[in-house]
């Protein structure tokens, strides 16, 4: 079983508790919220015991004393940026937000559109939130922002931002992505809310890196490797080394910006700052959670494989630059890691190379392994019938659910349908059977078939195991394993010639 190295519930206990105490002193606290609020899946992979929903969860033991507001940048609307993990655009993660958020008892104030320059597209998102009901704010991009401090905190910066009135305690920055203008909004708030008299404090709350842990620790390198595209780069903190003689690990981003933040804090308070570092700004106790760092290491190292194969399947597909994919592969050297440590890498090779030998050499072979979290190592292919992730799948559950790996799950009765429709109503080339419609058809089947259920009782059981497909993988297929709580990846090998796929 994988072993777990992290106490969910004391990281819920301790976060929450240094929170309220970092309000204390001030009216008001903008707390920005960096990374993603809710399915928070890279934590998950990097910290086992981690809960994807931890930080809604926190929200919801400050819901009493906290709102939230949501900004989304007016270019990702336009250009209908897409979060990675889901598939999903960073407009739809507003509303999936939104949703979660309400489903949780939790205040949403409004959505703020950052630079907006009357995009059509963010103009379109816009109307149709108002038309739902959620109040949706704009702001322009600031002239000189963030280096001319002057004029950012003046009437023609800050000051032409429309004020966004808040009610509680505590108002939580988040946004579907980074880039989205959180800290800008906060300073903005602030200015608004000194102008009128309130006494306002701003704190940072960022999961990645882990400040007190080693600099080089495979937690934080994996961070690195999450945001390679972004060329973000971990970094001893200076100023809280030259402050108070600690080491402490931060991040480019932020030690460049800090000492502009701390000006325009500074500038709009009329005080000298709190904050002798960007560490003193963050409010993160992910680190005093570690239970088991060994198992946090052996993780953290896995995600960093798993993020080579994406960077490097990316590129192929011309999705990836190639100075992204060189810091992939510099990590991976740094770490000293090699593709085929992930282990369900080898087993999918060897099994494509003797379905081959059997088959004739034949090009047009997919295999995958599934990496069970019990140690045990489940192949599939694809088929006339279906492709390599589904049937790897159905031979998982198979062997959970101690069945012969030669019965048959699904009946002719159940699969021929849909292939005819597929192939004859909808005239789809390829109509092989995903995953998705496997499962599906396995649904049905267990309606009338014991055996089908009990195999399908065994899906829950496949969290947390490892897979690795010799080729490309539909879009639908990795949706499917990541939902099943499973870690995919692909060799960046195309299984035909085709060049259309979805």
């Amino acid at each position: 079983m994988t072993a777990q190295g992290f106490d969910h519930d004391l990281y819920i206990r301790r976060q929450s508790e240094h929170i309220l105490e970092r309000v204390n002193g001030w009216d008001k606290l903008y707390l920005e919220f960096g990374g993603k609020l809710t399915l928070d899946l890279h934590a998950k992979r990097c910290l086992p015991g981690y809960r994807p929903n931890a930080k809604l969860q926190l929200l919801r033991t400050l819901r009493d004393k906290a709102e939230i507001i949501i900004c989304v940048y007016a270019g990702d609307i336009e250009r209908n940026k897409i979060r990675g993990d889901f598939g999903t655009t960073y407009g739809q993660e507003v509303l999936r937000l939104i949703d979660d958020l309400r489903q949780n008892d939790l205040s949403v104030n409004s959505v703020l559109i950052t630079r907006y320059d009357g995009q059509p597209g963010a103009r379109l998102f816009a109307q149709k939130l108002e038309n739902r009901g959620v109040k949706t704010y704009k702001h322009r991009a600031i002239p000189g922002y963030p280096l001319d401090v002057d004029t950012i905190v003046s009437d023609q910066g800050y000051g032409s931002n429309c004020w966004i009135e808040t009610t509680k305690p505590i108002v939580v920055v988040t946004a579907p992505g980074p880039g989205s203008g959180k800290l800008a909004t906060c300073l903005s708030q602030l200015y608004h809310e000194n102008k009128r008299g309130i006494k306002a404090g701003y704190a940072k709350f960022e999961t990645f890196p882990v400040w007190n842990v080693p600099l080089k620790h495979p937690l934080n390198v994996a961070y690195e490797a999450a945001t390679a595209d972004l060329k973000d780069f971990n970094i001893i903190d200076s100023f809280h080394l030259e402050a108070y003689g600690k080491s402490a690990v931060s991040y480019n981003r932020d030690m460049e910006i800090f000492p502009v933040v701390r000006r325009i804090i500074e500038k709009i308070t009329g005080q000298e700052s709190l904050y002798k570092s960007p560490t003193d700004m963050g409010v993160n106790q992910i680190g005093f959670a570690i239970t088991d760092d060994g198992a946090v290491q052996d993780a953290a190292r896995q995600e960093i494989i798993r993020r080579y194969f994406k960077t490097a399947g990316d590129f192929r597909l011309g999705e990836a630059d190639e100075e992204t994919f060189a810091r992939q592969k510099m990590l991976m050297q740094a770490m000293g890691l090699r593709p085929e440590d992930r282990p369900a890498v080898e087993p999918a090779r060897q099994y494509r190379d003797q379905v081959r030998q059997r088959l004739g050499a034949c090009k047009e072979v997919t295999a995958v392994a599934i990496r069970l979290p019990d140690g045990a190592v489940i192949t599939g292919r694809n088929s006339q019938l279906m492709t390599a992730p589904a049937a790897a799948v159905l031979n998982a559950v198979k062997y959970l659910a101690d069945l012969p790996d030669a019965m048959h799950l699904l009946p002719p009765i159940v699969i021929e349908p849909i292939q005819a429709l597929k192939g004859g109503t909808f005239h789809l080339a390829d109509h092989l059977l995903c995953c998705e419609e496997i499962l599906m058809a396995l649904a049905i089947s267990a309606v009338t078939n014991p055996v089908a259920q009990t195999a399908m009782e065994q899906l829950g059981r496949l969290e947390g195991a490892q897979a690795h497909s010799t080729t490309f993988v539909l879009t639908s297929d990795d949706n499917i394993y990541t939902r099943l709580g499973m870690n995919l990846t692909w060799d960046s090998e195309y299984l035909t010639d085709s060049l259309f796929t979805v």
